[in-house]
């Protein structure tokens, strides 16, 4: 006896039972009489079915395929499957069904599944834009100043692969699998899993049933142009959806008896709907998909087809309502779904998903580094053999190894210590063949108002380890900005910068002119136009593994000329300033923001310290001076929309006085502001000097759409010559300065237009801000 006709026979007794109900049969013996034999032939037949069911019980396989953000309407099937008791003996996917699949033959219920799927972040999976604080000081830097960057090599512009390398992807199933970190033949899963991917250099299917887990899936979706492809056993492999998205035929061949099958594909667009062009590519591309579901659906016992035409394969922001009608669909099938469960014992599951906090790492191999050294690398990680670590902290460090740019893939395991507790980490890399990069940029501010950035950046110029970058700025005030760092990780990594800025503007007369000086010309403010040109050569190190120690030597020439005051004698106020410096610094840093412009969470400190030993004009009456400064900030959400970010600062001046022109100077709005200018608004730019100075910011953030921000902002501070000295620093606040604004983030940078009040004033301003700041 069949477990068909187990099925047939369970049927006709449930027949039996409504008739008997339906008849209300009258005579009271022959009532009794059918009711006393059906229910011996129920329980015989029980009995018995029972005893065929444990020796010829069906293997039920479940295949799903591929659709994008679509594929989400399985996790609503799973959930339905689950509610009836339904035991699954192989799952077979490709694409998002692939995903889905895995995560659901590794032991996750279909609600598990739901809730994980809540919490991912699709924005960020789909772009693998890496966390802020991921990227060292240097690179973070520079990635915060261009919209493009194009490799370049031999003198051509080379596109990349693809759009993402799918760090963050992978990194989502190192955590989700780390359970089943040891199972490497995919049929040892909790439950029996394979899914398939295409040779892109043969056109021929893979069935991927063996080796990395995370990889094989990696593989299965790499969607052309979207995610790089994925080299497994020496083979490039992409979405498997182009040759075989929806594998029964597979299934069956691993002894299914009956398969329930989810297809999430689209179907044909009629000539109403083919309104563009990419319209007629998609539509192109599903003709063959399309047709081959025709045969593989007659494959499928029990075909489940959710109503999903009215989302895309992108259309992951309505992923509860593409969920939803997953279970719909399901729900239709309730009957059918319902009559397998007779032929399902109560799920058994091996191995249990497990919530991992912290990892103890013995043992770290690295492979594939040839250019970099495994201290570099260790460095980028901040790990170390034998050390214990959140799980939080080892996710960064791998996304502070990425977030370098310099591995084309960064594939790592975590494998179970055989002869002590904790994991041994396996990491496979696969360096870089570009070494240099075209970016570009676009900005305009109200103090070096509009300019075009074209920067070149070379890695591995003279070792393996070093980066050179040089920005050319290119607008109403020409810039440049050359920057040279050995990288060593955790040891001493030596750097060299050059820069030049200049801007007309005019500023506070107490930063050029003295007191006298004022008083006899009757000047507050003067038009000047500045020039900065300035060297420093430094060591750098990581500091309690978050910090950024550097110090080093500066050279600084700056140069303030002015046609305001020329009258009859320009050559004795044409040129305030014309100087060489030369100075000692050190710098401390801390810099955790998750976005610099628009913060939700993080901390923030930048302390300075510069000695200046010469200077050039007047050197005989050149005292030794310092300057100390620093600035420390607090990011923090209230809601998923509202956050709030506090800041406060200072500065002051010892040792000689007579030099004023690196003197602090108050006013405008801007990041890598030079020198000891301080952003402060409500005032325009070098409104307010002084040798020192108090600071306090405060600023909320409302997300009123997606990357749209409503800001309301104030400042307070004290300047003036020796606060610290007066105790004016400790005393209400002379200058306050008050914002509205809004912003809208793009990948120019932020666009940004602020409305600034000054109380004591009386007066408003505007500041307009576009593209990142450089």
């Amino acid at each position: 006896m069949s477990w068909r006709v187990l099925l047939g026979f369970q049927e006709r007794l449930r027949c039996i039972t409504i008739f008997i109900e339906s008849k209300n049969l009258s005579h009271p013996v022959l009532n009794k009489s059918v009711i006393i034999c059906s229910v011996f032939a129920m329980i015989s037949f029980s009995v018995k079915a029972q005893e065929l069911m444990d020796i010829t019980k069906p293997k039920i396989g479940l295949v799903l395929s591929g659709g994008g953000a679509k594929g989400l309407a399985h996790i609503g099937v799973l959930k339905v499957i689950d509610s009836l008791g339904i035991q699954i003996d192989y799952v077979a996917g490709t694409s998002m069904g692939a995903i889905i699949g895995a995560i659901y033959a590794s032991g996750y219920s279909g609600k598990q599944i739901d809730s994980i799927f809540h919490e991912v972040d699709f924005d960020d999976i789909i772009s693998d834009d890496l966390p802020r604080a991921s990227k060292a000081f240097d690179e973070r830097a520079n990635d915060e100043k261009y919209a493009v960057k194009l490799p370049f090599r031999k003198f051509k512009i080379k596109l990349p692969s693809a759009l993402s390398k799918g760090h963050n992807t992978y990194s989502l199933f190192t955590k989700l699998f780390l359970h089943v970190n040891e199972v490497e033949d995919f049929s040892e899963l909790p439950i029996p899993f394979f899914c398939i991917a295409t040779n892109v250099e043969t056109g021929k299917q893979v069935v991927l049933d063996q080796g990395n887990l995370m990889q094989s899936l990696m593989a299965s979706g790499a969607l052309p142009s979207l995610f790089q492809p994925v080299i497994i056993n020496n083979e490039v492999l992409i979405d498997g959806g182009v040759v075989n998205n929806y594998p029964v035929d597979e299934l069956r061949a691993k002894g299914m008896d009956y398969i329930i099958g989810v297809d999430v594909q689209d179907d044909l667009m009629t000539r109403n709907e083919l309104t563009s062009a990419p319209d007629v590519l998609l539509q192109i591309n599903n003709f063959r998909t399309i047709n081959d579901m025709k045969l593989k659906v007659k494959k499928t016992d029990l075909y489940i087809k959710p109503d999903i035409s009215n989302f895309n394969v992108v259309s992951f922001s309505q992923g509860q309502a593409i969920i939803d009608k997953g279970e719909d669909a399901a729900f239709k099938q309730r009957k059918a779904l319902e009559a397998l469960t007779v032929l399902s014992k109560e799920r058994q599951v091996k191995t249990k998903p497990q919530h991992i906090d912290s990892l103890k790492i013995n043992a770290i191999d690295i492979n594939g580094n040839t250019h970099y050294t495994r201290s570099y690398v260790l460095g980028k990680l901040k790990l170390k053999n034998s050390q214990t670590i959140s799980y939080h902290q080892f996710e960064k460090g791998m996304d502070n190894l990425v977030a370098t740019n310099n591995f084309e893939s960064v594939e790592y395991q975590l494998k179970d210590s055989k002869e002590q507790e904790g994991y041994n980490l396996k990491i496979n890399l696969k360096e870089s063949q570009i070494s240099t990069y075209l970016k570009l940029g676009v900005h305009y501010d109200d103090l070096y108002k509009s300019a075009a950035l074209v920067n070149l950046t070379r890695k591995r110029l003279f070792f393996n380890n070093d980066v050179a970058s040089f920005d050319f700025a290119l607008g109403d005030n020409v810039r440049y900005n050359f920057e040279y760092l050995i990288d060593k990780g955790f040891y001493w990594s030596i750097g060299l910068k050059s820069r030049y800025n200049q801007f007309d503007k005019d500023i506070n007369a107490s930063l050029i002119l003295t007191e006298m000086e004022r008083l006899t010309t009757g000047v507050n403010k003067i038009d000047v136009k500045l020039r900065d040109f300035s060297n420093w050569f430094y060591v750098q190190t990581l500091f309690r593994k978050d910090f950024s120690l550097s110090m080093g030597a500066e050279h600084k020439y700056l140069e303030i000329d002015s046609e305001t005051l020329s009258g009859n004698n320009p050559e004795r106020v044409f040129q305030f300033q014309s100087k060489n410096y030369v100075s000692l610094f050190g710098n401390l840093k801390l810099d955790t923001y998750d976005n610099i412009y628009f913060p939700n969470k993080g901390v923030y400190f930048d302390g300075n310290l510069n000695i200046y030993l010469y200077a050039s004009e007047n050197n005989d009456e050149f005292a030794n001076f310092s300057i100390a400064k620093a600035t420390f900030g607090y990011a923090f959400s209230i809601t998923d929309k509202l956050a709030f970010n506090l800041q406060t600062g200072g500065g002051f001046k010892f040792g000689g006085k007579s030099d004023k022109a690196l003197d602090f100077a108050l006013g405008g709005y801007g990041n890598h502001l030079i020198n000891n200018l301080v952003p402060f608004l409500g005032y325009d730019f070098v409104s307010l000097a002084g040798n020192s100075y108090v600071k306090a910011f405060a600023m909320m953030d409302y997300e009123i759409f997606k990357k749209n921000h409503i800001t309301l902002e104030g400042n307070w501070a004290n300047i003036d010559d020796d606060i610290f000295d007066t105790g004016e620093w400790f005393t209400l606040p002379d200058y306050r300065g008050y914002t509205l604004g809004y912003g809208i983030e793009t990948f120019i940078g932020p666009i940004q237009v602020k409305y600034s009040y000054s109380p004591e004033q009386k007066a408003s301003k505007w500041f307009f801000n576009l593209g990142f700041w450089f």
